[in-house]
């Protein structure tokens, strides 16, 4: 770590990645395994950002049910029924015990037509149309006119759309941090790419720690 990747966390906010019940829960039709068991600390870095006043951003997928916006590996699987992620289902929504209030739902309309849901005090959803959270999304405009340079990442699927969407960040310079214990299928070759490009990690309890006491309300 050197001046140009030390996270700024004055500055920052927190991307939560895929945590959706149909990739989450136990009977979930794409359940990725660990992902249920890190939903705690999730919980607790979400709340630690909520308690700084710092923006949280839920990006998320929506699977539309005829196939035409899903990714190739995935296509054929639900051109044939396979219901994952499908627009105003109980499987797309954020799981519950993340949620600022339980009974927001998403706003798939919304979402898919580009647009960013305010679901509490600073904090948002969107949706991207694949791995990366700044593919095709307003993500990185959305950050930038905010006077953000660090993000801090937990979710769903290391190997997929969270580390995707880091390599994204650190292509448009930002700073970033993983939190190891908010996030599944995280395996120690991934540890070293993350910190062989710059990235910090930390587990959520030190991350509580690291938050700045002008902003963090213990």
């Amino acid at each position: 770590m050197n001046g140009y990747t030390t996270p700024d966390l004055n500055h920052s906010a927190l991307i939560s990645i895929d945590v959706q019940n149909d990739f989450v829960l136990d009977d979930a039709p794409a359940r990725i395994p660990g992902t249920l068991e890190a939903v705690p600390a999730m919980r607790r870095v979400i709340q630690s950002f909520r308690d700084s006043d710092l923006p949280v951003i839920h990006v998320i997928r929506l699977y539309l049910p005829d196939g035409s916006n899903v990714d190739l590996c995935r296509r054929a699987a639900v051109e044939r029924g396979a219901r994952i992620a499908i627009p105003e289902s109980d499987g797309a929504e954020l799981v519950a015990s993340l949620k600022p209030n339980s009974d927001t739902r998403l706003n798939a309309q919304l979402l898919l037509s580009g647009g960013v849901q305010e679901i509490g005090r600073n904090e948002f959803v969107f949706f991207k149309p694949r791995w990366g959270a700044f593919y095709q999304t307003g993500l990185e405009n959305f950050l930038r006119g905010r006077g953000i340079n660090t993000l801090v990442f937990l979710g769903c699927n290391y190997p997929n759309c969270p580390r995707t969407s880091i390599y994204e960040a650190s292509e448009r310079d930002f700073k970033a941090m993983l939190v190891t214990d908010a996030i599944s299928q995280l395996y120690p070759k991934g540890e070293e790419e993350m910190k062989n490009i710059g990235v910090t990690l930390c587990s959520s309890e030190n991350l509580g720690q690291l938050l700045p006491a002008s902003i963090c309300k213990k």
